[in-house]
């Protein structure tokens, strides 16, 4: 029997030993690296294959046949409920636009962890504000009052519509959806809703019940009774699904899985009055389309349009799970009707603030409308064969193709490109506000290689 030691690398170490019978066979070693940042360290493991011959002799050949994380790959699917349609990459470390598989290879990333990183990978004022708030407080019970907490309500104030004066936080955009479809039944006393087709609003029971794709609605009904769907952008529709027991309208102002679709001026302006002659509730759904995505704070004002509440999420943390419900003077609720145990934890506000701080110090709302411009001019779909329409403002882009997207997302990957689809035959590119010129200018080369 040889016995191997492993106990030497740059920038590292381990302690692995490893007992091999005689005969080749293959080695399973863990490096185990320490990453040394101006905050904090950084540990993580690296795990290589090594094919070992000629054992009788000793060893005297060691071939490195591949370097990766493939451990962490077998884990997940061995041990993570298998919900999610995954790819076969374990993405490692990002760095604003830039992401990095366990092998080295880099992508851009117009994926945003689903348009949560508005600002980027690893953005530094958001990093700071995590770091320093960890080290003083991570959590708050909501029996107290906290100062980051408090700081992050009035800046979503300042931000938000000028009628929405209150905020419920939370820990994801379900729950904001959740939280809103409770204070509408609360304060209206009614139970039903309106809603449109092709809507996403989450997977929880009643975020479920108000969206429209039977896949995600199969083998959970029945949901929550009293959800009607009518076609998005289609005010007369609307109105004929109007009862007597309409508690809210709840509406994406730009639709994300259905397409990346826009509602007109008009429709939000004629909502908006219906709610006003019948005491219905208006919920916005910004989880996806807020923090400068579309190229304003909120898509609601492109529109000047004033919800009753308006569901955020996504990006409102940087990538921290956190959600809000913002909310107009007509939802009142007394104690110990509705509550959350991590929701305004100090560290989640701690990052939002850093978040919402630098889009206001660099305009990243303007950047947004900016760029997606810039996308827009340099990818004209009478360019491109596979390509019916660009479509999305600011940085929120539909690519609606002639085909299936699933193939052409793929090859994307292939080539370096992170995307991802809103349906069958769009693909939606949301890339970080933040990403410099230099790789949108990637990102259009390598969607016109796949897509001409």
């Amino acid at each position: 029997m040889w016995e191997v030691f492993v106990h030497k690398i740059s920038d590292g170490h381990s302690n692995v030993k490893k007992t091999l019978a005689k005969g080749t066979m293959t080695v399973y070693i863990y490096y185990n690296f320490i990453i040394h940042h101006s905050l904090f360290d950084i540990r993580y493991s690296v795990f290589f294959l090594l094919r070992i011959s000629n054992i009788e002799q000793g060893i005297s050949n060691v071939e490195y046949t591949q370097a990766y994380m493939q451990p962490y790959l077998e884990l997940e699917k061995t041990y993570s409920l298998n919900v999610y349609a995954k790819r076969n990459v374990t993405l490692v470390r990002g760095e604003n636009a830039r992401v990095w598989d366990d092998r080295g290879n880099e992508y851009l990333d117009c994926i945003s962890g689903n348009g949560v990183s508005n600002l980027g990978h690893a953005n530094e004022k958001v990093v700071a504000a995590i770091s320093r708030q960890a080290a003083r407080m991570i959590t708050c019970s909501n029996l107290f009052y906290n100062d980051t907490r408090a700081l992050l309500c009035k800046k979503l104030v300042d931000i938000t519509p000028a009628n929405l004066q209150r905020v419920f936080l939370c820990n994801s955009g379900a729950e904001s959806i959740e939280a809103a479809i409770k204070f509408a039944r609360f304060v209206t006393k009614k139970t039903d809703f309106v809603v449109a087709e092709k809507a996403f609003h989450g997977r929880t029971l009643g975020a479920l019940s108000a969206t429209y794709k039977p896949a995600y609605r199969d083998g959970f009904e029945p949901l929550v009774p009293g959800f009607r769907f009518v076609p998005f952008n289609d005010f007369e529709k609307l109105k004929q699904a109007i009862t007597a027991n309409t508690a809210g309208i709840i509406l994406e102002i730009i639709q994300g899985e259905g397409g990346i679709h826009e509602g007109s001026a008009e429709y939000f302006r004629q909502v908006r009055e219906l709610c006003d002659k019948t005491g219905i509730m208006f919920i916005a759904d910004e989880i996806q389309s807020g923090f400068c995505r579309s190229g304003t704070f909120f898509a609601c004002q492109h529109y000047d349009l004033q919800p009753d509440m308006m569901c955020l999420a996504k990006a409102l943390a940087g990538g921290l799970p956190m959600g809000a419900v913002m909310c107009s003077d007509k939802i009142e609720l007394p104690v110990g009707k509705h509550g959350t145990t991590f929701g305004g934890n100090p560290l989640a506000c701690a990052a939002a603030n850093a978040v919402i701080d630098f889009m206001i110090e660099n305009k990243i709302d303007q950047q947004a409308q900016e760029k997606g411009e810039y996308f827009r001019k340099n990818l004209l779909p009478e360019n491109l064969s596979k390509v019916v329409e660009v479509r999305g403002p600011g940085l929120m882009i539909g690519i609606e193709v002639s085909a299936d997207a699933r193939p052409l997302i793929l090859q994307l990957m292939e080539i370096g490109l992170l995307v991802f689809p809103a349906g069958n035959a769009v693909i939606r590119v949301f890339p970080p506000l933040t990403i410099p010129y230099e790789d949108l200018d990637r990102v259009i080369t390598k969607l016109r290689q796949v897509l001409q």
